[in-house]
């Protein structure tokens, strides 16, 4: 049985690679060959393969509460000159809107359950003065590997600037610290209802989740009736005021055997194409040609003395740094239950 965390990943994979391969943090090498697999298999021909992969740089435990990073220009491309599949990655007008490709970034994508990072970018030229507008980051649908982000630019000559000009990346950061603080929430959320009802409602198990601030909420696999509200609220409520320290970590196998979290591990193939090699900090090492998934790590966000999860996210360092967090609702369907959430 693929463990808790992953079923919303083998279910997107067959329909949207790079959803899914975001949602657990995936960086350059695995998804350049994915990408490169795609074109063997004639399912693409985009042009955007050429281009190199972009460095995740909010996906270092360092980077949580960074704001503001430096970055090299790879490409500038009108939106409407990228593969369709591509195109349909922005929701609205894109008549007048461009996408810039740089080597790195430290705006979050939209994908696993946490929504876009919003912000702009400057020439590291002249750092008072923004040149684009960043509307929505979005992994690539063409190529898996690039992050791309679209928006617009402030002037004229804003579109002619030349690939390799150095860049200043601005996050806005108080959406960015909502947006850590629900999907840390969510976690919380989870980790509460586990813990609580896990042995109370048959057939329990953690499916997907939405950490968007007008939808956030956790799915469960069975019938968790309205009579636990309170409790799941209190359980959450002490999660909370623990302000149990919320760690980004990369493990490998051997970690999570060791910590007895079997129940976490993918399958062999799953873990084949998410591992990678980095240290337990997330910082590159020296890959090996021949993949060693006993040596690659996966990226997961560890609540102290909580729980395990699995997750490509930005987070806040404390559970208490969530905030108030209310749990709105419970609904059910088809022996799937689930819970709503805000944060105040």
């Amino acid at each position: 049985m693929i463990p808790r965390g992953f079923r919303s990943f083998v279910s997107r994979i067959q329909a949207n690679k790079l959803g899914v391969l975001f949602s657990l943090g995936r960086t350059y090498s695995i998804r350049q060959h994915l990408a490169t697999m795609a074109v063997s298999n004639e399912q693409t021909t985009s042009p955007l393969l050429s281009f190199p992969s972009t460095k995740l740089l909010f996906h270092a435990a360092e980077h949580q509460q960074t704001y503001k990073s430096e970055s090299t220009l790879v490409s500038v491309l009108p939106v409407a000159k990228l593969p369709e599949e591509d195109r349909t990655l922005y929701k609205g007008d894109a008549t007048s809107l461009y996408v810039l490709i740089t080597t790195s970034t430290i705006f979050h994508p939209q994908g696993g359950g946490q929504p876009s990072d919003v912000g702009t970018v400057a020439l590291a030229s002249s750092l008072e003065t923004a040149i684009f507008n960043v509307d929505s980051a979005r992994t690539s649908a063409s190529n898996p590997g690039l992050v791309l982000h679209f928006g617009t630019f402030q002037g004229e000559a804003g579109a002619s600037i030349e690939s390799g000009s150095v860049l200043i990346q601005t996050v806005d950061e108080k959406t960015r610290h909502l947006y850590s603080r629900l999907h840390t929430a969510g976690h919380v959320l989870g980790t509460a209802t586990r813990t609580l009802l896990e042995d109370k409602i048959e057939g329990f198990d953690e499916l997907k989740a939405s950490h968007f601030p007008d939808s956030a909420g956790c799915e469960f696999k069975g019938v968790i009736e309205g009579k636990w509200k309170s409790d799941i609220q209190q359980s959450v409520d002490d999660l909370v005021d623990k302000d149990a320290e919320v760690r980004i970590e990369w493990w490998t196998k051997s970690d999570f055997r060791e910590r007895k979290l079997e129940r976490l591990l993918p399958s062999d193939e799953v873990w084949h194409a998410i591992g990678i090699y980095v240290d337990q900090d997330g910082h590159d090492v020296p890959s090996e040609d021949v993949i060693d998934d006993e040596k690659t790590r996966i990226r997961v966000v560890n609540i102290v003395g909580s729980e395990v999860y699995p997750c490509g996210g930005t987070h806040v360092p404390t559970t208490k740094a969530c905030g108030k967090v209310t749990v709105r609702k419970i609904g059910r369907q088809k022996g799937i239950s689930r819970i709503s959430y805000k944060v105040d």
